[in-house]
């Protein structure tokens, strides 16, 4: 194991420490504690439900009922054991590392990115930019995702600086080859575009890489297995393959080789970075499947059945807002969208100011977390509330909901 990177890693020793696990607000303690704070991040992550629903919500194939194709969780997880496996050689800290990684993708909506254009378009409709999961992703763990304290009250994660930054900087190019952690620590709900800026940490330097790494592979086994590549797309393969003298480009392959290579190749002079030959391999990787898998007409179909899916729910609830009495308004539809309806004024209630719920609160008091939706006073803070309600579903509720629409 190399320690090149120790004087610079997310510890007590570093200059940046105490900015790296400021929480915006403190969490509760426990006396007999034994965990890091970047520990509790990922213990408070992984209890999440945002985080279970990962398992159900796709990746880049939409095939709900075929146990072998990834889902959104899988990658997840591949992100970890790469980013882990290369802070643990370079000597970061490996605790920072597992919290960014198994976080990152909090924010995606369901159906991949199909989903994220679709809410993109409702966004622009309504004057507002487009909707990019990293973002979201911030929101989710800032002001959606709910945990109960020691004393049975609900409240937001409150997770590190650290953390938050890795989820919100975790995507972007990496074609530079040699990713560095910007300088300072910046207001993250300044970031306007995706991939604006570079993590703070270097731990979320190799997780963004890391990214890369894990869904390129696997991206091209779900597309054999699926019978997605033809013959042509095969052949094309099989030449890159032997162009950098790789003997299989799959998962486990790809892997191994990045991961050694940036082992290799990275130094806090030089940054995160793969050798040239591997760096090379990446993009064209990457171009490859882009041409023959994301971009592919094959996935016209799907495109569609998400744009009509989410549209519809969106059209059903953005037509009930009332103000003050929108809650009155969606009640009324119950009866023909039952569990669209419950479900989202159950969701509605923990974000609400407390008088808008009337005269049976019930449990809700108990929920201490920030009232994002104040008393819908606005279209805007209902149209949010959609968009946070759709972008949290997994592939086989939002279905299950759409299927109940189709009936009137």
């Amino acid at each position: 194991m190399e320690i090149r990177f120790k004087n610079v890693s997310s510890m007590s020793s570093n200059n940046n420490w105490d900015i790296h696990i400021a929480r915006e607000k403190p969490l509760y303690k426990r006396e007999n504690d034994i965990r890091s704070p970047y520990e509790r991040d990922y213990t408070r992550i992984l209890h999440s439900l945002a985080y279970r629903r990962l398992k159900h919500k796709t990746q880049v194939f939409f095939n709900i009922d075929n146990d072998h194709i990834c889902t959104r969780m899988e990658h997840v997880q591949h992100v970890e054991s790469v980013s882990c496996t290369i802070a643990k050689y370079l000597g970061l800290n490996v605790d920072l590392t597992k919290a960014i990684a198994t976080g990152h993708d909090l924010g995606h909506a369901p159906f991949g990115h199909e989903g994220e254009v679709e809410l993109t378009e409702i966004r622009k409709e309504n004057g507002l930019d487009k909707f990019w999961h990293e973002r979201n992703g911030l929101r989710v763990v800032d002001k959606l995702e709910l945990l109960e304290n020691d004393k049975r009250n609900f409240c937001n994660l409150d997770l590190t600086y650290a953390v938050r930054d890795g989820i919100i900087s975790h995507c972007g190019e990496v074609d530079e080859n040699g990713i560095k952690p910007r300088e300072s620590a910046i207001d993250l709900n300044t970031f306007c575009t995706s991939g604006e800026y570079q993590p703070f940490t270097w731990e979320g330097c190799v997780v963004k890489i890391s990214d890369k790494i894990a869904y390129l592979g696997r991206d091209i086994e779900d597309a054999v297995r699926l019978h997605f590549l033809t013959r042509q797309d095969l052949f094309e393969l099989g030449r890159i393959s032997k162009k950098y003298d790789q003997k299989a480009i799959n998962t486990t392959v790809i892997m191994h080789n990045f991961i050694i290579s940036i082992c290799k190749n990275s130094s806090p002079e030089s940054g995160i970075r793969l050798g040239d030959k591997y760096n090379d391999l990446l993009n064209e990787i990457k171009a490859y499947n882009y041409e023959k898998i994301y971009l592919n007409k094959k996935f016209d179909v799907y495109r569609n059945y998400v744009k009509s899916l989410i549209r519809s729910i969106y059209q059903i609830l953005i037509e009930a807002y009332d103000a003050k009495n929108t809650i009155t308004s969606l009640l009324k539809l119950k009866k023909y969208y039952p569990k669209l309806i419950i479900d989202f004024v159950d969701y509605l209630d923990k974000y609400v100011s407390i008088d808008l719920l009337g005269e049976h609160p019930g449990a809700y008091k108990r929920y201490k977390n920030e009232k994002i939706y104040g008393n819908l006073d606005t279209i805007e803070l209902y149209l949010q509330a959609i968009i946070d309600f759709i972008s949290g579903m997994t592939d086989r509720y939002a279905i299950e909901v759409y299927n109940e629409l189709l009936k009137y």
